[in-house]
């Protein structure tokens, strides 16, 4: 006769369990508590103007919103099409600053919403969005990329899929803060590279924070383009020049 009994269970089994369970709720709760303290001693302060205990205010958010889009950006070729949410001065650039340098993540967010009501304005036919890579060093450095958290946000609103994977950085360059637009070219000369099997045939929205000369947008598009993808267009929160 076939053994049907239900076999006991090993008494020393739910005893671990219940030990490392009470060890991942320990660990979260001195987590929370570490938070709650930093936060004490260092309050958030909103990225648009600096008031206590917000990182981004409802006043700012009003602004925000009361922020006109620019009627028109520039054609940069390869690219099909570029636009951009606003021009590179006053709010909105303190809250790229504070995306891009000083941690405040959550911008992403803020930033990300205006970019989908923006491309929601465009006659482009996007199939996927790119976010403009990091090189992977970085990345570390930062923990994230501003261009990825921004790009997240319009997929999750837009429905379309958002694949990071499909564009590298393949070298390191240097900061381009300081840099004229013929250093800028050349900085990021071949810099990038695509994945043919995830944009070829395909119409791509790469995202990117700002817009100054243009040259990473520039350097991606030639990438993407490269590797089979039909079309490219631009979207950056803020241009330098219209």
């Amino acid at each position: 006769m076939p053994d049907s009994a239900v076999q006991p269970v090993n008494p020393d089994v739910n005893t671990e369990a219940r030990h490392w369970s009470g060890l991942f709720a320990s660990w979260r709760s001195v987590r929370q508590a570490v938070q709650f303290s930093v936060d004490l001693v260092f309050p958030p302060r909103c990225a648009g103007c600096g008031r206590v205990d917000a990182e981004w205010c409802a006043a700012c958010q009003r602004a925000l919103n009361d922020t006109p889009f620019p009627a028109k950006v520039s054609p940069l070729p390869p690219l099909a099409g570029v636009a951009s949410t606003a021009q590179h001065s006053g709010l909105i650039r303190e809250a790229v600053q504070a995306l891009k340098y000083d941690g405040a993540r959550g911008m992403g967010a803020v930033l990300g919403a205006r970019l989908a009501r923006h491309l929601a304005a465009q006659s482009w036919d996007c199939e996927m969005i790119v976010p403009v890579p990091l090189h992977t060093i970085r990345l570390q450095e930062r923990g994230y990329n501003q261009s990825q958290e921004l790009s997240n946000t319009v997929a999750a609103i837009t429905g379309l899929r958002c694949i990071p994977e499909a564009l590298a950085r393949s070298r390191m360059t240097e900061s381009q803060v300081m840099m004229s637009a013929a250093e800028r070219l050349s900085n990021v000369r071949n810099a990038f590279s695509a994945q043919s099997a995830l944009v070829r045939n395909q119409n791509v929205l790469l995202i990117d924070d700002v817009y100054t000369t243009g040259a990473t947008l520039r350097a991606c598009g030639d990438a993407l383009l490269a590797a089979g993808a039909t079309a490219v267009y631009g979207l950056t929160v803020t241009v330098a020049r219209i």
